[in-house]
Parts: C-alpha cells; sequence; structure tokens
C-alpha cells in the first residue's frame, strides 16, 4: 500500500516578481522580488507549495543563499514521511537552513501545505483555528515628503486605516520628520507604525520622538529603530516616549523572544516567518503568551503566497494585534492563483478549505 506522507517530489526555481517601484527601507531598496518557488508531492498526489523571500537589505540573505541551501535537500528529504515536518524542518536547518532562514520557511511551508491539502484541512485551521480575519496596514517606502503624502493619499483611498512608514537612513531625522508631517496632514487620523530597520541612531530616535511631539504625532508603534543587539537602548526609547516598542530585527528565535522579555526591551513582538520558519515561529510565540509581550505579523517582499501562509498563521493562532502583510499590493504581476480575500485592510482567509489555497498560473 502506498504511503500517503511520503516525499515523493522535491523542486525548486527562481521567482522573479516586479514591483510597481521599488521597496525602500533604512538599509536599501529591492526592485524586484527575488524568490524561490519550492515544490512539494506526496505519494498519492497531494503537492504543496512553499516561497522565500529573502530581502537583502533586511538581513543579508539573498535568492542564490536561498536556492543553494534548498540544493541540498533534495537528497535526503525524497522517501521521508511529511508528517514528521517538524523533524525534517530541525534536520533541514541543521543541514544548512539557518544560514537563510527564508529557505527554510519555503521548505516547512511546501511541506505543510502538502499534508493539509491532503488531509482537506485549511491552514488557518491547522495553526490553531483560532480566527480567520485580520487588518493589515500598508507601507510607505523610504522616499521623499512629496512621494510619502502621494501614497498615504492611495492607501487611504485604498480604504485601508493603517499605514506603516519606514523611517532611518542616511537622510537623517529631519528628512523623515518632514516625510511624517506631509502624511499627517493628508490623513491626520491614520494610526502610523513607524518602522526604523535597525537603522536609527539612539541621538535620531530622541530627534524622531521630539519632532513627533511638535507635530502632534501619537504612533501607534515604533518598530526596530535601534540596532538589533540595543536592548538596553529599545527599552529607554520605549519607557521616554511612553509609545510602544516592537522588536523585528532583534527577534529571530525563541531564546531571542526570551532576551527582549527578560530585558524588557519591548512590548511587541513582530513575527516573519521568512526569519527562520515556521517551527520556529511558533515557539516564538509561545513565548509571547508566557511573557505577556504582544504580537505582529510581518513579512519580506513576498507574494501573495507566502503572505497568505502568513495570514494563516496570524488568524489561526489568535491574538495579534498588529498585521503587517501588504506587499502583494506592490508587486506588479501575480503568477498565482488564490490566496486571502482583501477588502479594503480586511483579510480574510474564511473561504480557503485546504492548505493554504494558493497555486501556480
Amino acid at each position: 500500500m502506498p504511503v500517503p506522507f511520503v516525499v515523493t517530489k522535491f523542486d525548486f526555481r527562481p521567482l522573479d516578481i516586479p514591483l510597481h517601484t521599488p521597496f525602500g527601507i533604512s538599509g536599501g531598496a529591492q526592485a524586484m522580488a527575488n524568490n524561490v518557488l519550492v515544490t512539494v508531492g506526496l505519494e498519492g498526489g497531494a503537492v504543496g507549495y512553499g516561497e522565500a523571500a529573502p530581502l537583502p537589505p533586511y538581513n543579508g540573505e539573498t535568492q542564490a543563499d536561498a536556492l543553494a541551501t534548498l540544493a541540498g535537500a533534495r537528497r535526503w528529504l525524497v522517501g521521508r514521511h511529511a508528517a514528521d515536518w517538524r523533524a525534517l524542518a530541525g534536520e533541514f536547518r541543521q543541514r544548512g537552513g539557518g544560514r537563510c532562514g527564508s529557505a527554510q520557511c519555503a521548505f516547512e511551508m511546501a511541506l505543510l501545505d502538502a499534508l493539509t491539502r491532503r488531509d482537506g484541512t485549511p491552514l488557518w485551521k491547522f495553526f490553531g483555528g483560532a480566527g480567520t480575519a485580520l487588518e493589515t496596514d500598508m507601507t510607505v517606502t523610504t522616499g521623499s515628503p512629496e512621494q510619502a503624502a502621494t501614497d498615504a493619499r492611495a492607501i487611504r483611498a485604498r480604504r485601508i486605516r493603517l499605514i506603516k512608514v519606514k523611517v532611518g537612513g542616511p537622510k537623517g531625522p529631519a528628512y523623515d520628520l518632514a516625510r511624517l508631517k506631509a502624511i499627517h496632514e493628508v490623513a491626520p487620523d491614520a494610526p502610523l507604525i513607524l518602522d526604523g530597520n535597525a537603522g536609527v541612531s539612539r541621538a535620531d530616535a530622541t530627534t524622531l520622538v521630539q519632532g513627533l511631539r511638535g507635530l502632534g504625532i501619537k504612533p501607534a508603534l515604533l518598530e526596530q529603530w535601534l540596532a538589533k543587539d540595543d536592548l538596553v537602548g529599545l527599552r529607554a526609547l520605549g519607557e521616554e516616549s511612553g509609545w510602544l516598542v516592537a522588536g523585528d530585527e532583534s527577534v529571530c528565535s525563541a531564546a531571542d523572544a526570551q532576551k527582549l522579555a527578560d530585558a524588557q526591551a519591548v512590548q511587541v513582538l513582530n513575527i516573519k516567518l521568512m526569519k527562520a520558519g515556521i517551527a520556529t515561529a511558533l515557539e516564538i510565540v509561545a513565548v509571547a503568551r508566557r511573557t505577556g509581550l504582544g504580537l505582529m505579523i510581518g513579512g519580506n517582499v513576498e507574494s501573495i503566497l507566502a503572505m497568505t501562509v502568513s495570514a494563516c498563521f496570524a488568524a489561526g493562532q489568535g491574538g495579534f494585534t498588529f498585521a503587517d502583510l501588504d506587499t502583494p499590493l506592490f508587486l506588479a504581476t501575480n503568477p498565482f492563483d488564490g490566496g486571502f480575500a482583501l477588502d479594503g485592510g480586511a483579510i480574510s482567509v474564511a473561504h480557503i478549505t485546504a492548505g493554504h489555497g494558493v497555486v501556480p498560473k
């Protein structure tokens, strides 16, 4: 008798998707999503898909890194039991996946998609079934004050309530304050998430806080302004500003999350599946639950495939206050069918009946 959980196929290929405009953060910009599509097949015919979305300006990972990491898995994965996905994820990490979190994520994503499609279980239910809905923000990337105002108007025209703004980088806090002033003028009621991608110095952080107060802007969240290892500075930023602070680059493992909790450095953890995969993300959620830290779901420059998995993860787990799952809106083409439903800023995965529901066109 065939064993329906045995892996019979493991393939991967580059997935290059152009963007409408470059996606800029404090560490640089990306003009195209140079991602990787992973396919896992099981005995009996079930097929699952995963996506690696490395983002070099974020942590240095490249498409070549992901492809090289995935290439080693084909030799040992075929013939193994996909139902042991956590053990396989651990083996993948030990064999080199830890050097490229996006490859680790794509590997686990494809396995879980194949398993849940085979069982007829939606991924949001697999992750706990706590809910099926989230509210996403949309990002104003780096650029001029004029462009920031234009982008903010376009976001509000989409009926998206929350605006995320990239700050930090070589032009300094005065430039960011001019951009934030322009955004606030066209969308004065929009809650703002200000993301520094670890590119803001302590001195510039102080200037930004003072400037924001002068503009009458109270951000909803300060996301990773300071260097990822500056836990003392992150704690001081929250204490001095009185605003919520989130760790992003600072938290790539459960140990990182515990360290942030012990240092009382942040109030929110931004979980990105692309950092270290799904199994690790579940461990980070467990730390947050135990220590009382809030949760945010985010991502790199990902297509509807990976973003739908993140939506299923956060909605199914429940308790995520913030969601930043907007990058499909930045892509000029969509090579997939299916995925989460988006109405304004409201994301729903309730219609997904098996796996993550996304397939290549």
